[in-house]
């Protein structure tokens, strides 16, 4: 018992001073420390003074966490994102995404937990872990059209915002971008430079997103009065190497194909490897347009002509639209930025999809040497 009770007092030890040895030092009751480091406004200058000479003396740091829990809140939010390790750390967009997130997150003065699931289990595991209170809301990105998680949440009555949607009639609060018009514009843009039969790498058919860049794909060729051919299209998977195999395939299916749209620019990158291998010149003999504007479209040679989404301003976006869930942000207060319902603060024009809670941003063209 001895040695227990040893190991206690050196925890304690460790941990810092006390309340109570701040209450002591400035002479005054735990609950007067309690209401000054809270900012209560129910304390005298004087005593106020002495409370702060005491808590720099003794060098005391208030227990976060433990406010936290007393005010019914954990300040913390949940970033879900159901990939693997590998797929995080590799694709641009995620670490795009948790910039945006973190810095609306941090004007808050809320915490961020990062969370990657990658079963059932897990996910399951996470959905216990949520509904215990232990964050005050959800936010989940890269989501697929089977994923329930958000249902679960839904049913648990925890606050979620999705980044991006599963379908076109997503019932739960989400920010997504213009994948259709970004789509659209892109082939836009190679019917303008004089392309006649531009194909395209899609990403996978589960993903919504992906599914609205086939459609703006779709929608620009029906405009310029151009058939749709089927073996101009291969599925992809958002990677570099699913993006080299899809254009190995739409050379092998149409060998005098003269411009691709890809709809990431990770798979574009893919799609360019595999275009060197085959003798094929970009953009000369074949042009090549990305989709997200991330740092690979502009280390690429040549530099990828891509469509820009705002992916940090849609993560500060995110973040703004659970926060005035949970009651804790309110438009245009300083330091946050301002935003409505139809657009993002510095994101540029956004188009609206009826409420505050279900939000589109634009999506912009930029062209560059590949095409």
């Amino acid at each position: 018992m001895a040695a227990v009770r040893g190991g206690r007092a050196r925890r304690t030890a460790q941990s810092g001073p006390t309340l109570e040895e701040v209450a002591r030092r400035a002479g005054v009751g735990r609950g007067t420390v309690s209401r000054v480091i809270n900012g209560s406004p129910r304390v005298s200058d004087r005593t106020r003074a002495a409370v702060e000479d005491a808590v720099a003396e003794l060098g005391y740091v208030p227990n976060r966490v433990a406010r936290a829990l007393a005010a019914g809140s954990a300040d913390t939010v949940a970033l879900v994102v159901p990939e693997t390790e590998s797929r995080f750390f590799t694709e641009p967009y995620f670490p795009a995404i948790v910039r945006g997130i973190s810095a609306e997150l941090a004007l808050a003065d809320m915490q961020l937990l990062l969370t990657l699931l990658r079963g059932r289990k897990e996910r399951d595991r996470f959905a216990q872990y949520a509904a215990a209170h232990s964050i005050d809301g959800v936010l989940l990105v890269s989501v697929h059209a089977d994923h329930t998680l958000p249902d679960l949440l839904a049913r648990s009555e925890i606050p979620a915002v999705l980044g991006g949607r599963r379908r076109a009639a997503e019932p739960l609060p989400y920010v997504d971008c213009d994948n259709t018009g970004g789509a659209r514009s892109a082939v836009d843009h190679l019917l303008a430079r004089g392309r006649e039969t531009i194909a395209t790498i899609t990403g996978p058919a589960d993903v919504y997103a992906a599914r609205c860049r086939t459609d703006g794909y779709r929608e620009a060729l029906h405009r310029a009065d151009r058939p749709v051919a089927a073996d101009l299209l291969v599925c992809g998977d958002f990677t570099e190497e699913g993006g080299d195999r899809a254009m190995r395939q739409l050379l092998e299916r149409a060998p005098g194909l003269d411009a691709v749209f890809c709809a990431s620019d990770v798979m574009a990158a893919g799609a360019r490897r595999a275009l060197r291998e085959a003798g094929r010149s970009v953009p000369d003999d074949v042009a090549l347009v990305g989709f997200d504007d991330s740092v690979v479209a502009r280390h690429m040679d040549p530099p990828l002509t891509t469509v820009r989404q705002p992916i940090a301003d849609m993560g500060r976006e995110m973040a703004r639209v659970l926060l005035q869930l949970l009651g804790k942000w309110t438009p245009g207060a300083p330091g946050t930025g301002a935003a409505s319902p139809t657009g993002s603060a510095g994101s540029g024009p956004a188009r609206g999809e009826g409420d505050a809670q279900h939000r589109v941003l634009a999506t912009e063209l930029v062209p560059r040497a590949s095409s």
